[in-house]
């Protein structure tokens, strides 16, 4: 067990948007609601996931819905409360710990805020390793678990219990009354054993963004930016694609969803490639002069080009100078039901997931030929 500061929550937040591909919430807006709970309330006590008992009761802790609408709506704090209260009376038992349902800016930082305000631990896990943009894409849905019973709350006191009879009826009806609720809401859903917890997740993932996130925050101890971006790829496993400048962006939200495509035109040693990345709140698909080689369930992050501080997408301006990269995905999501579940098909584009390190060499053979 070790307590999380206010530095730390600042580093998992930079991590956390790292790892969220784009989507995932605001992570200017989670930190600060964190940040004003510990200060108020005390450190977080974050536990590692095998220092968590078998018989506990656990339930992560999520915002649902556009994430562009955060920036204007952000949570109060009570519709947590609300949805764990309610929760509870239906499980007959206590939530005795949280955890993020994803790595993802708000969503990383909302379970945070939650074990600050009502004392319980943190647990270093989650159920993607990434962010994902519809609620049954998670590790426990592979596993077999059910999301509901499950609370959607809102800010001005309204909660709905909700009992479905599959994960993907419970996405379905939960965004529905997300949207009603004015395009985003609280959720507390899947709630697990330590036991089912410790076999479905994925472990390590706040302390993965605590890394990340350190790297960044002391890039002025490295010589140069290259040799931080290095440090970084060597963390994640990842890969360094092409620095570009943001040539447009279109951007709708529908459906409590943001969906958009935002255009590149290579730069420096890439100057030349076209690029474009296209995102259902969270990138799904990197093509470079049309052909693909970065698909959802992977991770495609953009960065800035001289700090490395990653951006969601609703950070992105036209002119905007980035690096694209591109992060393997946690091994559970390799699996053929993985693929089924969060692959590019089920996002609609008609190709199939090839993971991001088989294509890189590929990749790096096209550019070439592009530029020379």
């Amino acid at each position: 067990m070790k307590y999380l500061d206010v530095n730390d929550i600042k580093r998992i937040a930079v991590g956390a948007t790292m790892l969220g591909a784009g989507g995932g919430g605001n992570p200017y807006v989670g930190s600060l609601m964190a940040i004003g709970a510990v200060r108020e309330n005390g450190k977080v006590r974050l536990y590692d996931i095998n220092d968590v008992a078998d018989d506990w009761l656990t339930v992560p802790s999520s915002m649902m819905g556009a994430p562009a609408v955060q920036l204007e709506k952000f949570p109060n704090g009570i519709e947590f409360q609300n949805a764990f209260h309610v929760l509870e009376d239906k499980l007959g038992k206590k939530v005795q710990a949280t955890f993020p349902i994803e790595a993802g800016g708000v969503n990383s930082m909302i379970p945070i805020m939650v074990a600050a305000k009502t004392g319980m631990p943190l647990i270093d896990v989650d159920s993607m390793g990434r962010a994902l943009p519809e609620l049954q894409m998670s590790t426990f849905t592979l596993y077999g678990h059910s999301a509901s019973p499950m609370v959607v709350a809102d800010e001005k006191g309204n909660t709905t219990l909700l009992e479905t009879i599959d994960n993907n009826w419970t996405e379905k009806i939960a965004r529905a009354i997300s949207v009603k609720m004015g395009a985003t809401a609280a959720v507390a859903s899947f709630a697990l054993t330590g036991r089912e917890l410790k076999e479905a997740g994925v472990a390590g993932t706040i302390s993965l963004c605590h890394k990340i996130g350190t790297i960044i925050e002391e890039l002025n101890k490295y010589d140069a930016t290259e040799d931080a971006l290095k440090d970084l790829l060597k963390l994640t496993g990842g890969f360094y694609f092409m620095s570009a400048k943001i040539t447009d962006i279109v951007n709708v939200t529908k459906d409590g969803f943001n969906f958009g495509t935002t255009k590149l035109e290579g730069i420096n040693e890439f100057a030349g490639v076209k690029a474009t990345v296209s995102f259902q709140n969270e990138n799904i698909i990197f093509k470079v002069n049309g052909e693909v080689f970065i698909t959802a369930p992977d991770i495609i992050s953009m960065v800035d080009l001289d700090t490395l501080r990653p951006m969601t997408n609703e950070d992105l301006k036209y002119g905007k100078r980035v690096r694209i990269l591109g992060l393997p995905c946690d091994k559970k999501w390799q699996t053929p039901e993985g693929i089924e579940m969060v692959g590019p098909r089920y996002f609609k584009y008609d190709v199939d997931y090839h993971p991001v390190e088989d294509l890189y060499d590929a990749y790096i053979s096209s550019v070439n030929q592009a530029i020379y």
